[in-house]
C-alpha cells in the first residue's frame, strides 16, 4: 500500500513515516509542502492514500484540499491536523476529505484509520466528536466566541499566534487581539494561565 505524507514539521514525518513503514504493509513518502504533494501526485505516482497537514505551507485552510484532490487521479486524501476541531473536521469531509485524523490519536487506531481510508471509507475518530461536542457544554466555554474557542486551542497545544495564525488563515495580529480578549473574558494573567484555566474547566 502506496502513501504519501506531507507535513512541514520533519518530527512528525519521521515519526509517522517509521511508523508507518515498520508495519510492513506500508510504502510511504514524504513530503513537507502542499506543492510537494502535488508535484508527486502529478507525476503519475498513484498513492492509495495522501495524509495532507491542515497548517502546512501552501494549505491556506481547505483550499489546499481542493486542489490536492483535483491532482489526486481520484485516490483518496485525508486531512491531519493538531489544533483544528469539529467544524473544521467537518467542512473537510463535506469537501471531498476521505477522513480527518487529529494528531493525538493512539498509533494503533492511526494505522487502523490509514487502511480503513486506504478502502475508500471516511473515517472520523468518534472520540474526537464527542470531545469537541462536551466541549460547548462547559460554562466558561459559553463567555467565548467559536474563534476564541479555536485560538484558545491553539493555546492549550503550545502552539505560537504564528502557528495559530497559520491554522485558521488569520492575520497573526487578530489571532494577538483574540488572544487577549479571551484572556480577559477568562480572568486570565496571561496565554499560559488561559490554556491552564480551559483546562480544569474541560474547555478544551
Amino acid at each position: 500500500m502506496r502513501l504519501l505524507l506531507a507535513d512541514d514539521h520533519d518530527l512528525v514525518l519521521e515519526t509517522l513515516s517509521a511508523f508507518l513503514t515498520a508495519q510492513g504493509e506500508f510504502e510511504v513518502e514524504t513530503c513537507g509542502s502542499l506543492d510537494a504533494a502535488c508535484e508527486k501526485m502529478a507525476n503519475d505516482i498513484l498513492y492509495d492514500l495522501v495524509l495532507l497537514d491542515y497548517s502546512m505551507p501552501g494549505m491556506n485552510g481547505l483550499e489546499g484540499l481542493a486542489r490536492a484532490l483535483e491532482t489526486s487521479f481520484g485516490k483518496p486524501v485525508a486531512i491531519m491536523s493538531g489544533t483544528a476541531n469539529k467544524s473544521v473536521a467537518q467542512e473537510a469531509i463535506d469537501a471531498g476529505a476521505i477522513g480527518f485524523l487529529p494528531k493525538t490519536m493512539a498509533a494503533k487506531s492511526l494505522v487502523n484509520a490509514v487502511r480503513f481510508m486506504a478502502m475508500g471509507e471516511t473515517y472520523v475518530p468518534l472520540d474526537f466528536i464527542n470531545a469537541e461536542d462536551e466541549v460547548s457544554d462547559a460554562p466558561l466555554a459559553k463567555l467565548l466566541s467559536e474563534r476564541e474557542l479555536q485560538v484558545l486551542g491553539g493555546l492549550c497545544r503550545g502552539l505560537s499566534n504564528k502557528e495559530i495564525a497559520r491554522e485558521l488563515d488569520l492575520q497573526e495580529v487578530t489571532i494577538k487581539l483574540h488572544v487577549k480578549t479571551l484572556s480577559r473574558k477568562l480572568e486570565a494573567k496571561n496565554r499560559t494561565h488561559a490554556a491552564m484555566i480551559a483546562k480544569e474547566a474541560g474547555i478544551v
